[in-house]
């Protein structure tokens, strides 16, 4: 791919960023073992994992790379990375760095340790440590920011995005007018990646790029809602810019997977088109059950393109009509019972306690042969209230839920 073939091989040769660059630089030179890590942040391909792939060349440093939201539990963060960071290079470099990607991705509870993990190789590293983050500001990164000095990167100017653009299709051998170019870039709103990655799309097999070819793209604005990423899922003829359109919010793969699902019937007509469109969204189930239950986060890719992908590729043809997307019922359920779920937890977890066993073992098992006691014999809920110190509304919720 272009992004990977044109990628910068030294600091000079990255797009703008200029204080951001000497920033890291000075840090670098300055760092010994035990210092404060570096945290590069800014919005998505904007240059921050480019930036340490080229210094780390320039430099004549080992680089060893990892990303965080493949590698999110303790265990699987210290198994990749935390031997390397006391250990020579056995490369012949000079050192190394250590790069931990998306460092955002991991979550303090939900992934087991890993952000405990990223801590104590901060804290126990011999070699310079750079994390990179869109969003440093979220709490579970609140005790990792005071052991990084913090580096901005903004996003990249049109200016210097048209330009880069135009240095790859001299390279390719394409001849693309600046307003082409110029749109490319404003498309993109400062993400060189982004602009690379549809220049690539729209320029395949052409010695030629004209306007007329960026209708490919679809509707591709940085930062749109979810209503816009359903668009571009179902409206684009490009499997490239369908997938690339789950980046544009800021919203969990699991989210937008109800939407996308609940969406199908109320965009497509053809059967035939319905029954691919679900096809693809059930292959797409099976790796999102493979993700929760094995905990195997790489599934999650293949579970994204199926479900953005393999669903806009399902038609025969775009359907030019306007669509009034729904919100999943699902989702609308949740927000609905969100009191009455956390109750219900609260007496499961007790009648798990007095019970001995799990809480889903409980809810499966025990629940409904209680629930059935409950409504036959009013007395014995008073008992049931009596022994567990329940309420009368949390025996209500034993009663209703779920029925």
């Amino acid at each position: 791919m272009w992004t990977v073939k044109y990628k910068p091989r030294r600091l000079s040769e990255v797009a703008d960023q200029r204080e951001a660059k000497d920033k890291l630089l000075r840090w670098l030179k300055a760092w010994k073992p035990g210092e404060k890590a570096a945290l590069l942040y800014g919005p998505p391909g904007n240059g921050k994992t480019c930036t340490v792939e080229a210094l780390a060349a320039e430099m004549g440093l080992e680089l060893l790379e990892m990303n965080a939201s493949d590698v999110r539990t303790r265990e699987r963060v210290e198994r990749v990375i935390g031997r390397a960071i006391k250990m020579a290079s056995l490369l012949g470099a000079k050192g190394k760095i250590i790069l931990i990607d998306e460092v955002d991705g991991l979550g303090a509870a939900d992934d087991r340790g890993g952000i405990r993990a990223v801590m104590k190789i901060i804290r126990e590293s011999a070699f310079p440590v750079v994390l990179t983050a869109n969003d440093p500001w979220d709490r579970k990164l609140y005790e990792v920011r005071r052991m990084c000095q913090m580096i901005p990167f903004k996003r990249v100017p049109v200016r210097d995005i048209v330009k880069r653009l135009d240095q790859i299709c001299r390279m390719e051998g394409v001849r693309a007018d600046f307003n082409v170019l110029h749109m490319i870039a404003t498309r993109n709103k400062g993400d060189v990646r982004g602009a690379i990655l549809d220049l690539e799309t729209v320029a395949q097999g052409k010695i030629r790029v004209t306007l007329e070819d960026l209708d490919v793209l679809g509707d591709r604005e940085r930062e749109t809602d979810i209503f816009r990423v359903l668009s571009s899922i179902f409206k684009s003829t490009s499997a490239l810019s369908a997938k690339l359109s789950i980046d544009e919010v800021d919203m969990n793969p699991d989210e937008v997977f109800w939407w996308v699902e609940e969406n199908i019937p109320n965009e497509y007509e053809n059967p035939e088109d319905l029954a691919r469109a679900y096809e693809a969204l059930a292959k797409a189930d099976i790796f999102r059950s493979r993700v929760v239950k094995r905990q195997n986060w790489r599934m999650l890719g293949y579970m994204i393109d199926l479900m953005t992908a393999g669903v806009s590729q399902a038609k025969e043809k775009p359907y030019r009509k306007f669509t009034r997307y729904q919100r999943p019922k699902r989702l609308r359920f949740f927000s609905e019972t969100i009191v009455e779920r956390k109750s219900l937890r609260e007496v499961l977890s007790r009648l798990a306690s007095c019970l001995h066993c799990s809480t889903r073992k409980v809810k499966t098992e025990f629940l409904p042969f209680l629930r059935y006691i409950i409504r036959q014999k009013p007395d014995f809920a008073e008992k049931l209230a009596s022994a567990l110190n329940l309420e009368e509304d949390e025996i209500d919720i034993l009663r209703v839920f779920y029925n």
